[in-house]
């Protein structure tokens, strides 16, 4: 009977105890149902065949080939898969290491989801001294974060089925070629699972991207050319672009034909002191996307209470002129119902739900954002968003058990674990100060709830969002400074808290872009057990 697993392992040269770890790691599963498959590549160290050999002799579970001459690592791989006779392919490198409880894990999730065609786990890296430093604690299934990087990598089980449909590993792609094999499978399977374990140990040696990202260049150029092929696969009008930090990618889509956007802006004509500046909040964003934002057919929905100062429109109809479609609001403030007000007055083929109190930073926001809001799984995009003094105020939200700005008040060039904030990524909301939606989705979700008069309406619409069924991306390529609440009362009223809680008590405990290891309650990435 074939086994369930079987564990695919190129062999090129690896110290003989870092091999035998590698080995020991697979017997020593609390799971019996596997093959290991080791392909050596014709390494020029003795002891690689003697260690193969000897495994291969205690354990009729572990087979052997020893190719004649060195053909790289796709090579390698792809006569390992040859071989392999379970139902599930699982990547394990010469060098590192499997959790004892990893395949049981990987069972377990598929005797849940029988139709799993591909599951990944959390993953660390183990130094030469043999501690365990740096997990990675991964979001559930991400689809525009693993076209920014390969987030799934280690482990990796793919159903075996599907690889061999799609054309195994594929030559030319050595050093990212699972990135590519898992971007071809994604594209057809039918349920990704995630496991919130860490049952891969990624070992930090010299001559690894684990222990040093530049030890293969060449890696680099092969993961974008997989997720440039993925994107003409998947009818994705974009350049795929590397980037700093090595290892991650920036996937520039092209605006497809000239869509109008409507900038819908509520406003009661507030001013105040920016960087020492008095300025007319209203009037100064209109002037900073007329003058810094490079898309052009834009309309600008500014609804504006009827207190709204007659000095504050006449600047607007002079910056704005036949841009300007203005709406007069005449109750109390209610920052959902004037949003829901705009968007009847809009006219556009995207909604750009902004703040008066903005200034633009990177010109092809606009761009950016509808870039990824003509994907029709997508439902809305959020923007990097920054106070004046340079730190940020929206990286997306978390609802952890409340909810919360990602890293908020870290400084704006914060990383993040695993280049988080320097990526386009999958979140469970983002916020209504920068939001680009189409309305047909505003629609269909019902706008903004008018019960949310100034607090957690954007909360509110992103549950609604998620329930839909779209995904809601951000982005860190649209940047804008927001200089926050400078023409509303910021304080969070209880009932407004306690009509959250009544409305999505359960869904803000469950955040499919966090991750169970982490502390709940938090915006920072804190690992359970660390204070």
């Amino acid at each position: 009977m074939a086994p369930r697993f079987s564990v695919v392992t190129p062999v090129y040269d690896p110290p003989e105890h870092i091999l035998r770890a590698a080995i020991s790691s697979v017997r020593e599963q609390t799971s019996r149902d596997w093959e290991l498959i080791l392909v050596d590549d014709a390494s020029p160290s003795a002891h690689v065949r003697r260690v193969l050999e000897e495994a291969a002799a205690a354990d009729r579970r572990v087979r052997t080939v020893f190719r004649p001459t060195n053909g790289g690592i796709v090579d390698a791989s792809n006569d390992a898969l040859e071989l392999a006779t379970g139902e599930f392919v699982v990547l394990l490198d010469h060098d590192d290491l499997l959790d004892p409880t990893a395949l049981a894990a990987v069972a377990a999730a598929v005797d849940a989801h029988p139709d799993t065609d591909y599951l990944y786990s959390d993953e660390d890296h183990i130094t030469l001294e043999g501690y365990r430093v740096d997990p990675f604690y991964k979001p559930d299934w991400s689809p525009e974060r693993l076209r920014s990087q390969n987030y799934c990598c280690h482990l990796s089980v793919l159903r075996r089925s599907l690889v061999d449909e799609v054309g195994r590993f594929r030559p030319g792609f050595d050093g990212s070629q699972d990135y590519d094999l898992v971007l071809r499978v994604t594209e057809r399977a039918r349920h990704i699972h995630h496991i919130h374990q860490t049952l891969y140990h990624w070992r930090r040696i010299a001559t690894s991207v684990s222990g040093n990202p530049s030890a293969k260049p060449y890696a680099y150029d092969a993961g974008r050319r997989a997720i440039q092929e993925h994107c003409d696969r998947m009818g994705i009008d974009a350049v795929v672009e590397s980037q700093e930090p090595l290892g991650t990618y920036r996937v520039r889509r092209k605006v497809l034909g000239d869509p109008l956007v409507s900038i819908i802006i509520p406003t009661c004509g507030s001013r105040g002191r920016v960087w020492g500046v008095e300025r007319n909040y209203v009037v100064g964003a209109v002037q900073s996307i007329l003058d810094h934002a490079s898309y052009r057919n834009v309309e600008f929905v500014i609804v504006a209470d009827d207190t709204t100062p007659p000095p504050v429109i006449a600047a607007l109809e002079r910056v704005a002129g036949e841009r300007l479609r203005l709406v007069w609001y005449d109750r109390p403030f209610n920052f959902s119902e004037k949003i829901n007000l705009g968007r009847v007055h809009s006219r556009g083929d995207y909604l750009l739900v902004l703040n008066d109190d903005i200034e633009v930073i990177s010109p092809d926001f606009i761009e950016v954002m509808v870039g990824l809001a003509q994907d029709p799984e997508v439902g809305t995009v959020g923007a990097k968003l920054l106070f004046s003094d340079g730190t940020l105020q929206h990286a997306g939200h978390v609802y952890n058990g409340d909810p919360y700005h990602i890293f908020f008040k870290f400084h704006g060039t914060e990383v993040g674990p695993s280049s988080m904030l320097k990526i386009q990524r999958e979140c469970i909301g983002v916020t209504a100060a920068c939001l680009m939606i189409r309305p047909e989705v505003f629609d269909a979700v019902g706008g903004l709830s008018a019960e949310f008069h100034s607090n957690f309406n954007d909360v509110d619409f992103a549950l609604k969002i998620i329930r839909s069924g779209y995904r809601t991306v951000w982005s860190p390529y649209a940047e804008l400074y927001h200089f926050e609440s400078v023409s509303r009362d910021p304080t969070v009223t209880q009932s407004e808290y306690d009509l959250l809680r009544r409305r999505w008590d359960h869904a803000l405990e469950i955040d499919p872009y966090y991750n169970t290891n982490l502390v709940s309650k938090r915006y920072d990435w804190v690992e359970r057990g660390i204070r």
